[in-house]
């Protein structure tokens, strides 16, 4: 980094060391250890200018105190039944790690129904992977190789995606938003593979309205991905879906181990243990109550509501002209 970034961080950080509890204590507990990267991301995610990052930080710190986001990992889904409901519909799940020790996220963009719970839920659910992620899944990893990891790899898979998931924008868009404001920068690359044509159409439109650094992260790889994801990592890491080669994926054509979306994948089942144990750790013990764990989420920026706008146009556009889901 050159000077100038060098001074950005320091005149951030300066601005953030005189935030008040509870404040200060969520920031260090955010920052696991590594101050300055955090800062980093924030000062990425506004184009390096210290005013707009510092509100955006000190804006997400304020989210995860007025949504407790610091106890969300001690507040499970329950019960069971619904927990599993949850994963067979909302598609995430940890395949392995990168040759350079970065976590590999899959994410079954085109089968994720989101149908079997309400949108609470899945919020929760999302952020809870998100803060095993960054509390657990990446200092781990930092251990291990030792230097600091901070970010994670993507494996997003379109099969199956069809009109119909017109109807997910608004939980996609919530998602997104959740990200975008309290998690920002913590990808390194999204693989974009098992692309049908209405993906192809949507990105032609929506790629010139994201911002430079976003464009460069997003890759469009052809069929499964698999020759060029293995260039990154070994075949043990590989998503279930990338596995075959070519084009075309299943979602139920491994075995519950090997389907890194499932409950009883090793991942999975490592986070839910966790969870339930936290869970049983709180100084004050209370029964645990059927019920989702409500988070508010910010309205999405400008720039995301076109976006959004932009994809949900060109579905519908898509569909009229084909008179029938696709």
């Amino acid at each position: 980094m050159g000077s100038d970034s060098q001074d950005a961080i320091k005149q951030l950080l300066a601005l953030i060391v005189q935030v008040e509890e509870p404040l200060r204590s969520i920031f260090q507990n955010m920052h696991q250890g590594y101050p300055t990267e955090t800062l980093v991301r924030f000062l990425k995610a506004r184009e390096w200018s210290v005013p707009k990052a510092h509100k955006m930080l000190v804006d997400c710190l304020n989210w995860r105190q007025q949504n407790e986001i610091d106890n969300i990992l001690a507040k499970p889904i329950i019960p069971r039944d619904l927990y599993r409901a949850v994963r067979d519909s909302q598609l995430i799940g940890l395949s392995g790690y990168s040759k350079e020790g970065l976590p590999v996220f899959a994410i079954g963009v085109g089968l994720s129904t989101f149908d079997r719970a309400s949108v609470h839920y899945y919020v929760q659910s999302h952020i809870q992977i998100n803060e095993y992620r960054d509390r657990i899944v990446l200092p781990s990893a930092t251990r291990k190789h030792g230097r600091h990891i901070g970010t994670c790899i993507k494996v997003l898979d379109m099969t199956g995606l069809k009109f119909s998931a017109l109807s997910q924008i608004k939980l996609l868009t919530v998602i997104s938003t959740v990200d975008d404001l309290n998690y920002p920068e913590k990808t390194e690359t999204y693989y974009i593979v098992n692309a049908p044509y209405i993906f192809s159409a949507c990105w032609k439109v929506v790629k010139p309205l994201l911002q430079e650094r976003t464009r460069k992260k997003v890759q469009v790889l052809q069929g499964s991905g698999r020759d060029e994801l293995l260039k990154i990592m070994d075949y043990a890491s590989l998503p279930h879906f990338c596995t075959r080669e070519g084009s075309g994926s299943s979602r139920y054509s491994s075995s519950g181990t090997n389907d890194c979306y499932s409950l009883d994948h090793p991942f999975h089942q490592q986070l839910y243990n966790y969870v339930n144990q936290q869970s049983l750790c709180q100084e004050i013990p209370k029964p645990i109550k059927q019920g989702s764990f409500h988070v508010d989420v910010p309205d999405p920026g400008p720039e995301d509501t076109k976006i959004f706008e932009t994809i949900e146009s060109e579905f519908q556009k898509i569909g009229d002209t084909n008179g029938a889901p696709i």
